[in-house]
């Protein structure tokens, strides 16, 4: 089964991130057993500015096995959607609408979405079989 990866998880790696790289990369390493990863432009953009150039970014997404799929159109509606009625519950941030998407985007394509900020998810996107820590 393939999974989705959000872009928190790409980033404790790239970054080295002292709490979460072990855990992301243990994540990776079992979906990686499990099927083809995924992520979307919206991840790749998130992730891009971590890089100082393109063509480093498609030598990580190469290694990494990752597979850069389009979004369709029935989650970049699913998104807007999300994010009306985040904005309409008094939802304080504007920049969330990448999360609709990517939480959109795995739940049309009925993937398992591997994170670690899963409360937005969770809640806009509850048919989401989400991969996170344990708390």
């Amino acid at each position: 089964m393939s999974t989705f990866i959000d872009s928190c998880v790409l980033l404790d790696l790239i970054e080295n991130d002292e709490t979460w790289a072990d855990w992301s990369q243990a994540q990776l390493e079992k979906a990686a057993a499990r099927g083809a990863m995924m992520i979307n432009a919206v991840v790749y953009a998130e992730i891009a500015n971590s890089f100082s150039s393109e063509s480093e970014l498609d030598a990580f997404i190469r290694a990494t096995e990752l597979q850069v799929k389009p979004i369709p159109r029935g989650a970049a509606w699913l998104a807007a959607k999300a994010h009306q009625r985040y904005r309409r519950s008094k939802g304080s941030k504007t920049t969330t609408l990448p999360d609709f998407f990517v939480g959109a985007h795995a739940q049309v394509e009925n993937l398992p979405l591997l994170t670690r900020d899963a409360s937005r998810i969770a809640t806009y996107f509850p048919q989401v079989n989400l991969i996170v820590p344990k708390r």
